[in-house]
Parts: structure tokens; C-alpha cells; sequence
């Protein structure tokens, strides 16, 4: 799976942007080559040359994509992936969610044919709605291995939240393109390719919400520590997250019913 957001719509932690591009030996004769992020259509194409027989993208004026392999090229993955879209808010989920049946029945979805993806939208639009619970509370309810992202275009203000289990089973990337866009891709190599020094993993245990950043949904009241990463040719790229267990928020706000609940986002 592959999100591109453009930085409009997203805002990344500061530390995951690269800093000035370098040129890096290629080899000991060799010339140097300039490992520069792709722009958004340059990585799309890169995705559907990685999976050329049955991939697919969804666009969106606003600036965003998401791009998925369709179900004859769910073969080559380990892990199950899933798109859906329910009312303009589309879910790319990858993994598994070991709790499914008693989520089904605590939103009220039984009865319905509802998969991984499905729930996760209902789980967002119950937060953004009418949720009375924080937004980590909800993504920590989701018990299994799993990644995703939600993209909402409902509305003049549309929004990303992406997340990833505690585990560390489901492999997740993101970093900046060559446009300033957020790009969230599970393939490593796509990733790396097309976001250049800024590519990172996506911090296990962790969620990030388009306006009010990255957050660990496993220690709500921690904040998230960059540690700086060197990659295999000795160049700084984008760094690591992890939770500061020597700081701690001093409160958590609940959100009311006639909330926001991105306007509670609070790192």
C-alpha cells in the first residue's frame, strides 16, 4: 500500500525531513550520485512497476493518492491488504485484527458484511463524529498486527491518519518526497527510493494524524523522543521515533460529544 499526501494536508514531525541533499560515492571508481526524493508521480510509477499486474491508484484534486495491489496480486504479500471506501473516507489496512468480532459488535456493525478496513473507517468516523474516548484509546482497542491508512475527503478540510500495531510484524515506511508530500508505503525499497534521506520507519505502537502529528497510542502520556539515524553509507536521513519514558504529558482532555476529535490531538 502507498499514500502520498501533499504537506497541506499533512504535518510530518520535523526531524523526519532531510537536510540538504549530498553527493554520495557510488563506488571507489565510480561517479557520485545524488540520492534526491521523487516527486508524487514518479513513485507511483515506481509502485506499479513493482506490482504491474494488479495494481491500482485513487486519486484526489486535493492532493492526495492512495495506491494498492488488487486482490490477484495479494499473492506476492504476507499480509493481508484490504481497500475500502464508505462515505468519501477510503481505508488501506494490511494485517490482521484478532478482536474483529467483538469490534464488530461494539460499533454496532453486526449483521453487515465488515472487514478489517471497514471497521477502522467506522472506528474514525465514530471518533471524528461523536467519540467520547481519546483517539488512542480507540487505535489501542485494535488488538492483532496491523497497519493502515485513512484518508477523509468528506469535507472542505480533508484529513490522513495512519497507524501501526506494537508488534513490529507489519512493516511500515514514510518520508518526505521531492514536493514536500507525506508518502506512508509498507514496501521498504518504494519508500526508500522515493523519499531519499528522509525515508524512516513508521514508529511501531505509534499513530500520526495530518495536523496534529506523530503519537504513541501504547503511552498516550509520553512524548516522542527523534533519535537521529545514520544509514549503510554514513549519511544522516530521517530519524527514528521513540517514546521518552523520562517525559510525561501532564493531562489528557476528553473530548466531548460535539467535538472535533482531531481538535484534541494533544502531543
Amino acid at each position: 500500500m502507498l499514500g502520498i499526501f501533499h504537506k497541506q494536508l499533512a504535518n510530518p514531525p520535523q526531524e523526519l525531513n532531510s537536510p540538504e541533499a549530498v553527493n554520495i560515492p557510488s563506488g571507489k571508481q565510480g561517479p557520485t550520485v545524488r540520492r534526491q526524493p521523487k516527486n508524487p508521480d514518479e513513485i507511483l510509477r515506481d509502485f506499479h512497476s513493482a506490482y504491474p499486474d494488479d495494481s491500482f491508484t485513487t486519486t484526489f484534486g486535493c492532493g492526495a493518492a492512495l495506491a494498492c495491489v488488487g486482490p490477484q496480486g495479494r499473492h506476492l504479500c504476507k499480509h493481508e491488504r484490504l481497500f475500502c471506501g464508505f462515505e468519501n473516507i477510503y481505508c488501506m489496512f494490511m494485517g490482521r485484527l484478532d478482536n474483529l468480532s467483538s469490534l464488530i459488535r461494539q460499533y454496532g456493525l453486526s449483521g453487515k458484511a465488515t472487514n478489517e478496513a471497514m471497521l477502522v473507517i467506522e472506528a474514525y468516523r465514530t471518533l471524528r463524529d461523536r467519540g467520547p474516548y481519546p483517539a488512542d484509546q480507540v487505535v489501542k482497542d485494535l488488538s492483532g498486527s496491523f497497519a493502515f491508512v485513512v484518508f477523509d475527503s468528506s469535507s472542505n478540510d480533508p484529513s490522513v491518519f495512519a497507524a501501526l500495531s506494537s508488534d513490529g510484524e507489519i512493516p511500515l515506511f514514510w518520508g518526505i518526497g521531492g514536493d514536500g508530500s507525506v508518502v506512508i508505503c509498507d514496501d521498504r525499497d518504494i519508500a526508500k527510493a522515493g523519499c531519499g534521506k528522509s525515508y524512516a520507519p513508521f514508529p511501531p505502537g505509534c499513530m500520526f494524524h495530518g495536523e496534529g502529528g506523530l503519537k504513541s497510542f501504547e503511552h498516550p502520556m509520553n512524548r516522542l523522543k527523534p533519535m537521529p539515524r545514520v544509514d549503510s553509507e554514513g549519511i544522516m536521513c530521517g530519524a527514528n521515533f521513540k517514546v521518552d519514558t523520562f517525559t510525561k504529558i501532564n493531562s489528557m482532555p476528553r473530548v466531548g460529544s460535539a467535538a472535533n476529535w482531531a481538535s484534541s490531538w494533544n502531543l
